[in-house]
């Protein structure tokens, strides 16, 4: 045999792999990048987990606690979109590897901070890893989702839920009996995650070309004006800025209204806080599918708007039925989120990775925004104000019967791949 027969043979034999990749959904991929979602955000939620024990320790006023969020998650907001923006352009297969390391610098700081200014240094490293993660990872997850788009953002999403639920009952059980030192610990997360998204970096640059062909099928984009779609994301910005404030007043403020309200004991409000959490991740599960299924409009429709009657009762409400409405509360709303992106995505399918960046970095933002509000407020009215206030946000859900339907083309088209 020849060297170009060698050759040929050898091409042909890798293109089975390289179209089976294309075109079937890479489950490895998508629990490598849950995996690591998980632990990301694991990392990530120690932060507002420990916020009592901060406030004690640093005699923090709410407005400084508020400002401590801002800072995490207006870094993150910020430089998103402009990882998006860079990697649509440039695909960096190792980026997420980095953008972990950025987080095991802001973790370890952050153990070993002395004073407000360090913790506000390391707030920020933690949201750059923020910043390069979620973007490209959302790529990665569309690129292995083989057409199932929303099943596959809710896969990679959902790790980060989880993350997000189990870090205040770590911070419970391990960093407040331990101390702020004792976060050092968890940087053995972020290498483990660091070795996982080499692979994933691995796999990414070796099916990067064949796999974006393809994937650029699983949203055609729909026939509207460029001023209808800017008008659709303005929608879809709302629609998250109503979320994603909510979510706040819950993450940022839970545990301090649960221990002003009923008097409960800070482990008890962290347990509850991770009830929510946990709530939280199973509805992002359920969100994707169900938007593969019936529609992204539809799950966006029922997901905002549908939370509020829960929403308008739980300020009214004693610890128990608090408790038990942060369930469905939790459920619902989250399970807007992957439906949001994808629908997003269908828009302008060539800008993937931006328009996850936008829309991770305005949720990351708005939650900033909000925590920094609410904590000024609280400061000022106090806590039960803050929740009633709170409480009517989901009526923004109202902006989605303007959502065009695109949903049709796109089902059509799935059909002929």
């Amino acid at each position: 045999m020849t060297v170009m027969e060698r050759k040929e043979a050898a091409a042909q034999g890798a293109q089975p792999d390289t179209k089976q990749a294309a075109d079937q959904t890479v489950f490895a991929i998508l629990a490598a990048l849950s995996f690591c979602h998980f632990l990301n955000d694991m990392m990530q939620s120690l932060l507002p987990a420990i916020y009592p024990m901060l406030k004690t320790n640093y005699a923090l006023s709410f407005t400084q606690v508020g400002f401590l969020t801002l800072t995490f998650q207006g870094t993150a907001s910020l430089f998103q979109p402009v990882v998006g923006i860079v990697t649509d352009k440039r695909p960096q297969p190792y980026a997420l590897f980095c953008g972990m390391g950025f987080t095991l610098v802001g973790l370890i700081l952050l153990s070993s901070a002395s004073h407000y200014g360090l913790l506000i240094v390391a707030a920020s490293l933690v949201g750059m890893g923020s910043a390069i993660f979620h973007p490209d990872a959302s790529r990665v997850a569309r690129m292995a989702s083989g057409g199932q788009l929303g099943l596959a953002q809710s896969l990679f999403q959902v790790g980060g839920n989880f993350g997000s639920a189990i870090g205040p009952l770590l911070a419970a059980f391990i960093v407040l009996p331990f101390g702020q030192s004792s976060l050092a610990w968890f940087s053995l997360a972020a290498l483990t995650a660091m070795v996982v998204l080499w692979n994933v970096g691995g796999w990414y640059k070796r099916n990067h070309a064949a796999v974006a062909k393809r994937a650029k099928a699983y949203g055609a984009p729909p026939a509207l004006p460029r001023a209808r779609v800017v008008a659709t994301l303005v929608i879809l910005g709302m629609l998250v800025f109503s979320k994603y404030i909510y979510l706040a007043s819950l993450s940022s403020y839970y545990t301090f209204y649960l221990i002003h309200k009923f008097g409960v004991s800070v482990q008890t409000s962290q347990i509850l806080l991770f009830v929510f959490l946990g709530a939280v991740a199973a509805g992002t599960v359920i969100g994707g599918p169900l938007g593969d299924r019936f529609g992204r409009k539809y799950v966006i429709w029922v997901s905002i708007l549908g939370v509020l009657p829960f929403t308008l009762v739980l300020p009214h409400m004693g610890l128990v039925g608090t408790a038990i409405l942060t369930v469905p509360i939790g459920l619902i709303l989250a399970s807007a989120f992957p439906a949001i992106i994808v629908y997003a995505q269908e828009l302008l399918p060539s800008r993937v990775g931006m328009v996850a960046g936008i829309f991770f970095g305005f949720a990351f933002g708005m939650g900033g925004v909000g925590a920094a509000g609410l904590g000024v407020i609280a400061d000022a009215k106090g806590i039960d104000f803050v929740y009633a206030m709170c409480s009517y946000l989901p009526a923004i859900g109202l902006l989605t019967v303007f959502l065009p339907n695109i949903e049709g083309p796109r089902k059509r088209m799935l059909k002929t791949v």
